[in-house]
């Protein structure tokens, strides 16, 4: 078994001013507050086994007054904020056909950058993050999130409409349903609902035309103040989305798909500190249904870059803020109760490398007569997310979910989030079959993916927390991927 090695406070503190990580001094408007950085580092420790809480900024990601309009919706544009060194920019990303439409409809990628070299590109089709890149130690650039280079790759490719063999979802934001939903059925309003088989004999992602697989309209102007860049992308979902007749791919007697009409923000915004915030917004515009929420996105992590050598990703050190999992039955839905890592190879509390213990399928597992490692062919599990304390609590008040680092490097993730739980993924259906952004070919071990969420198939599960979103209801919640090096 393989341990990480902790920062000391002189390498943490110098960390934290190199990629200014520190608390801002509300005075300075934006410069690094000494005092902060002390504090900070002196009060960064060990917790939950060995997991270290990330320096971070306190204000960094939070919702900022006075954003300004630096472009409409439908016209390419640039903003920088000031001599703050953020900036975003918009370009045109190519046409595709909208499913809810069946219209050609333009997309645009929108590129978020600030003064420490983090750059992020984002798409309106499918709310994808494409690509973001980040120094490390020695400066030396690289694109740590897999994906494709063009539109028509991602159409083809990320999740396409199919009930089986689908896509690798790289980078999409996922609704109305992330994960799996048993049988792809639930009751809800007195009635059964039915959503398309797109994965084994459980619907997967939403379904077919999960969100990803649409193209997300801009909200107001982008984001270019002197603490955020950013963009707001909307999609409205109409009651009975992933509705299909008797027959359809999926749907052999017919498919209701979901209750109520839910429109879907989600703010994406940068900062000085190298934190990506994601703010999700959903409004459950129904005076009478309610419907079932779980947004997430499912970005693939390589801390090495997405172009590194073969295999890279196990070798990539995690952890994970979480005592238990939900283990997983056959078909990989959650067999209802909550199981303790210790003496297992899912316990991440300490550090392993991805590699170190994914193919001891001789282990324990505390799922008696179900072995999780082969299931999956790896990981792809729900931790169960330790209660939030005064040593976990982020920016934004927000929980620590886990966290990865390249030892060659020094690239390092924090995610950051208000979810019970998250998906830790390790790629294990990447098959050599799909060639990314830079032209290397993605097999196993090539990204992972933390997917911060309620839990699977909680529309089936009581004792799970609740995925409802009653009629009339709004709900909120807020992920962020803070990049260090």
């Amino acid at each position: 078994m393989e341990s990480a090695k902790e920062p000391n406070e002189g390498s943490l503190m110098r960390a934290i001013v190199r990629r200014g990580l520190a608390p801002r001094d509300n005075t300075t408007r934006g410069r690094i507050s000494r005092t902060g950085v002390v504090a900070l580092a002196a009060t960064t420790l060990a917790v939950a086994g060995g997991i270290t809480a990330a320096a971070t900024s306190a204000s960094a990601a939070s919702t900022s007054a006075g954003r300004s309009s630096a472009a409409g919706s439908s016209t390419a544009g640039s903003s920088t904020a000031g001599n703050s060194g953020l900036a975003i920019s918009k370009q045109f990303f190519g046409n595709t056909t909208e499913p809810y439409t069946g219209l050609s409809t333009p997309t645009y990628r929108y590129t978020l950058s600030n003064a420490h070299g983090v750059r992020v590109a984002i798409l309106s089709y499918g709310g994808i993050i494409q690509s973001i890149r980040v120094p490390g130690r020695r400066g030396q650039e690289a694109n740590v999130v897999l994906g494709f280079k063009t539109l028509q790759d991602y159409v083809a490719h990320d999740s396409p409409p199919v009930t089986a063999n689908g896509g690798p979802y790289f980078g999409e934001t996922i609704g109305r349903y992330g994960n799996r939903i048993a049988g792809g059925t639930f009751k809800l309003n007195g009635k059964t609902y039915t959503l398309p088989i797109n994965n084994g004999v459980n619907n997967l992602h939403g379904g077919l035309n999960g969100f990803g697989n649409h193209i997300w309209s801009q909200v107001g102007g982008l984001i270019d103040t002197r603490s955020e860049a950013g963009v707001t992308l909307r999609l409205v979902s109409p009651n009975g989305d992933e509705s299909h007749p008797a027959g359809s791919p999926g749907c052999a007697n017919g498919c209701t798909g979901f209750p109520a009409q839910l429109t879907v923000d989600v703010t994406f915004t940068l900062d000085n500190g190298g934190n990506l915030a994601i703010r999700y917004k959903a409004v459950n515009d129904d005076p009478r249904l309610a419907t079932v929420v779980n947004l997430t996105n499912h970005s693939y992590f390589n801390m090495a870059g997405e172009d590194s050598a073969a295999g890279s990703a196990y070798g990539q050190f995690v952890q994970v803020n979480a005592d238990k999992y939900t283990p997983t039955g056959t078909t990989q839905i959650p067999l209802g109760f909550e199981a303790s890592v210790k003496g297992t190879p899912f316990d991440f509390t300490a550090a392993h490398t991805i590699g170190s213990r994914i193919d001891d399928v001789s282990a324990n597992f505390n799922s008696p007569g179900f072995n999780q490692l082969l299931i999956a062919q790896g990981y792809d599990h729900n931790w169960v997310l330790n209660p939030r304390t005064a040593r976990t609590t982020g920016p934004d008040g927000l929980n620590l979910a886990a966290r990865a680092w390249d030892p060659a490097s020094g690239r390092a993730l924090t995610v950051w989030t208000d979810q019970p739980g998250v998906q830790f993924y390790s790629g294990n259906f990447l098959n050599g079959t799909l060639t990314g952004i830079s032209g290397k070919t993605y097999r196993q071990g090539a990204g992972y993916a933390f997917e911060t969420q309620h839990f699977p198939n909680s529309p089936n599960q009581p004792n799970f927390p609740s995925t409802v979103l009653a009629a009339g209801a709004t709900l909120t919640s807020t992920t962020i991927f803070a990049f260090s090096s």
